[in-house]
Formats: C-alpha cells, structure tokens, sequence
C-alpha cells in the first residue's frame, strides 16, 4: 500500500510546498517563499519519477499532479512576485499580468495532459521550470527594474503556451533500489533551502533561466527560417516568371 502511495505523497509534498509559499510570502518572507516552491520542483520531480519506477503510474496521479503544479508553480509564484514587485503598479495591471501567469499555466497544463508530445521534449515551457524563473527573478527587484519583471512575467506565460520545444529531463529513471533514498534526499534538500534561502534560490535561478532562454532562442531561429524560406520561395517563383 505505502509503495502505491509513494508517488502521491510526493505530489502532495508538492501541493503542500506551494501553499507554505503563499503564506510566507504574505508574511514578508519572500526569500523562503521562493525556496519552498524550488523544493516543490524537487518533489515534482520525483513523483513521476518514482512512479514509473515501481510502475505505479495512474491516472489518479498524472491528475493530482496537474492540480497540484498549477498552485505551486502558477499560482504561488504569481503572488510571489505580485508582493515583492506590482504592489505599486497600477492596481488593475498588477492583478491582470499577476492573473496572467497561472492562467497560461493551467492551459500548459491541460495541453500536456491531452495533446501527445514529441519523444524527449516538452511543447511549451514546462510550469515547474516557469515558477523557478518567476519565483527566483522576484528575489531581484531591488537590482531589476519594474517594467522589466512585468515583460519577464509575461514572456514566461507565453513561453509556457508557445509551441517551443524543451528538452524533457523527466524521463531519466530512478534505480527501483535507491527510492528509499529519495525522502532523506528531500530531507537534506528542505533542510540545506532554509539554512540558505537567499543564495541557494539566486544559484538556482541560473540554471533556470538558461533552460527558459533555450526556447526562446530555439522560437527566434524558427521565426529566420521561415522568413528565410518565404524569401527563398518569392525569388524562386520571380525566376520562373521572369521572361528570358
């Protein structure tokens, strides 16, 4: 019964996470707001991970799973920045961009959950990863102007629906032998964020970043090559009408 409800129990750690965020970021205490939501991408990890492993999978799971990203990664991710940034924003475009990000969550989601994706990629940015940049850009507001963590909130809600591809790093197994490690991993991981809230989520925001520039970069050379093709196709189609 417990090996059945591992994975679950992850996810909820998962749900769990984001709600102890929302709350300690309303109690000015952003910094350890945006680690709960990095341990919750540990946790998300993990779930998926496990359960394919002890091959546990279900649709139960792949639902609670959803539900769960779209409050730790979405929503909690949101007020994070919604707090630390757009309070002195004009009250209605706070709330729409604060809105926008997990409503483009959602959408990621229920897309993932219904339309069959390319073998080693994710269509879109994956939530988990969107959060881990939000959360973590929020810890920079002092260095960052306004302006530009508005543009960066929504840069990353389109990403999330854009149909970019990212590589998809879930599918690396866990040995059915080492997933009894995995709590004291976690553990260790919640421990080591709250010793060191602050440096460990600006060192983490790195990674992130690049992860969520990969797509755009990937979106901008897509955008070339179809202008390069038109092109190629208009002078193609001079040529052939074109009297000798």
């Amino acid at each position: 019964m417990l090996t059945k409800s591992l994975p679950n129990l992850f996810t909820v750690g998962n749900l769990f996470l984001g709600i102890i965020s929302i709350i300690l970021v309303f109690n000015n205490k952003p910094e350890l707001a945006a680690i709960m939501v990095i341990v919750a991408m540990l946790l998300d990890g993990l779930d998926g991970s496990v359960a394919r492993a002890l091959n546990v999978q279900s649709e139960f799971g792949k639902e609670l799973d959803s539900l769960s990203d779209v409050i730790s990664f979405g929503v909690a991710p949101a007020f994070i920045m919604y707090v630390v940034a757009f309070t002195e924003l004009n009250a209605a475009a706070a709330w729409i961009v604060t809105a926008i990000f997990p409503i483009c969550g959602a959408l990621r989601l229920a897309r993932f959950n219904v339309v069959a994706g390319t073998p080693g990629y994710f269509i879109g940015l994956p939530i988990p990863a969107a959060g881990g940049v939000l959360c973590t850009l929020a810890l920079f507001q002092k260095e960052l102007n306004t302006f530009v963590l508005v543009l960066s909130t929504l840069l990353l809600s389109y990403l999330m629906v854009s149909t970019v591809k990212y590589p998809n790093f879930k599918k690396i197994g866990i040995p059915k032998a080492a997933i009894w490690i995995t709590p004291i991993v976690v553990v260790i991981a919640v421990v080591v964020a709250v010793q060191f809230p602050g440096t460990l989520s600006k060192m983490i925001f790195v990674p992130l970043l690049l992860y969520a520039l990969y797509g755009l970069k990937k979106n901008v050379e897509r955008l070339f090559t179809r202008r390069k093709r038109k092109n190629k196709s208009i002078d193609e189609v001079k040529s052939e009408t074109t009297p000798l």
